[in-house]
This record gives structure tokens, C-alpha cells and sequence, in this order.
């Protein structure tokens, strides 16, 4: 990937940097406009499969960097529409990623389409390849049925484990996956509940 198309706008400030940080699914920007000035030194990429989703999100990253045409803020952010779960290592070298969030994903109800979420046994095995040793999987949801079914494939898998209660609570990034994006803001206005997962990429087994 040529990332200094992406972030064109950035001057020397990005200049050579990778993408370290991706919202897979980014749905309107919500949480990349929140996280961006919480990591004004990483670049930050949301990949967004629907067309107009995604251009709209482009205007919005272009409006905030017009509104602070001063500072480098919002520099670190940009979209791009693919599809992660088809050719998720077409974009990300082995290692690149330390963080991979999964908000509000399409829970795909009925069992016939459970294939086609967004956690499966194989794709964990494309997360695990694109993130580094103690990288983190975000994962949150107001479906159960979805929760379990991404908490059970994660653990499942030889190259995850799940971080305790106590450290979701101390993350910032949690805090605000649960608060910032729009899916979010509609579960909380509509009273329904927030199921959150998240998990440890562990090191590689010795060969």
C-alpha cells in the first residue's frame, strides 16, 4: 500500500508512517474523529465497504482538517473502502497493526449467514497476522448472541486472550468505543445494552 496517498494533507508529520491503528467497519467516522486527537503521533484507518458511507466519511475528515487549517489536527486520520474480510492482508504488512476495532458489527441473525460475520475461526487467523504480539481486538456490540459468538472464536483461537474486566475499564480506547460512535449513541439513546470483548494478540509460538 502507497499510505502517503491516503494521507496526502500531512506533510512531513506522517511522512514514512503505516497505519498502526484501523476501525474495521468504520460506519460513519465516529470513532475516528474521537481517536485521532487521542493519538496525534499514530495514523489511524477506517475501512468502510459501503460507497457513500465511505465518501461521506472522506467529507468529514476533509471538513475537520479545513476547520483546523492551523494545527495538525485530524491528520492522522483517513478512510478507505474495501473489503477487510476478503483481502484484509492486501492492505496490512504482518505486524503493522497494534489496534483492530470491531464496533457494532452486522450480527447477521440468521445461521445461514453466520458465515459471513466479521470474527470467524479463518479471519481471526488474517487479525492475528496483521497485528503485532500485544496488540489489541476491540470488539463491542449490543446483539448477545453476536457477543458470544466473536468471544467464543477469539478464544478459541491459539493467538488470543481476552483481557480481563478490570483492564477494559481502565482503557481510553474502550471508553470511547463505547461512547463516540453513532451506533453507540443509538443504542444508549434507545436504553439497549453494550456488550464489549477485547483481546491480547499473545506472541508467536516458538517454531
Amino acid at each position: 500500500m502507497d499510505w502517503e496517498k491516503l494521507y496526502l494533507d500531512i506533510a512531513e508529520i506522517n511522512k514514512g508512517k503505516k497505519p498502526t491503528v484501523a476501525d474495521i467497519g468504520c460506519g460513519f467516522g465516529g470513532l475516528l474523529t474521537a481517536l485521532s486527537p487521542e493519538m496525534p503521533d499514530k495514523l489511524l484507518l477506517g475501512m468502510e465497504i459501503r460507497v457513500q458511507v465511505t465518501n461521506y466519511v472522506e467529507d468529514r475528515i476533509i471538513a475537520l482538517r479545513q476547520q483546523n487549517a492551523d494545527n495538525d489536527k485530524y491528520k492522522n486520520i483517513a478512510v478507505l473502502r474495501g473489503n477487510a474480510m476478503k483481502f484484509l492482508p492486501n492492505f496490512f504488512e504482518k505486524g503493522q497493526l497494534e489496534k483492530m476495532f470491531f464496533c457494532f458489527p452486522d450480527p447477521h441473525f440468521k445461521q445461514r449467514k453466520h458465515k459471513a460475520r466479521i470474527i470467524t475461526t479463518t479471519l481471526c487467523s488474517e487479525y492475528a497476522y496483521a497485528l503485532r504480539p500485544g496488540g489489541i481486538v476491540y470488539t463491542i456490540t449490543d446483539v448477545e448472541d453476536l457477543h458470544k459468538w466473536m468471544v467464543e472464536h477469539l478464544e478459541k483461537h491459539p493467538l488470543f486472550e481476552r483481557l480481563p474486566e478490570s483492564w477494559e475499564k481502565n482503557d481510553r480506547c474502550v471508553e470511547i468505543m463505547t461512547t463516540e460512535t453513532e451506533e453507540g449513541k443509538k443504542v444508549s439513546r434507545n436504553g439497549g445494552s453494550k456488550f464489549i470483548a477485547c483481546f491480547k494478540r499473545l506472541e508467536d509460538p516458538l517454531e
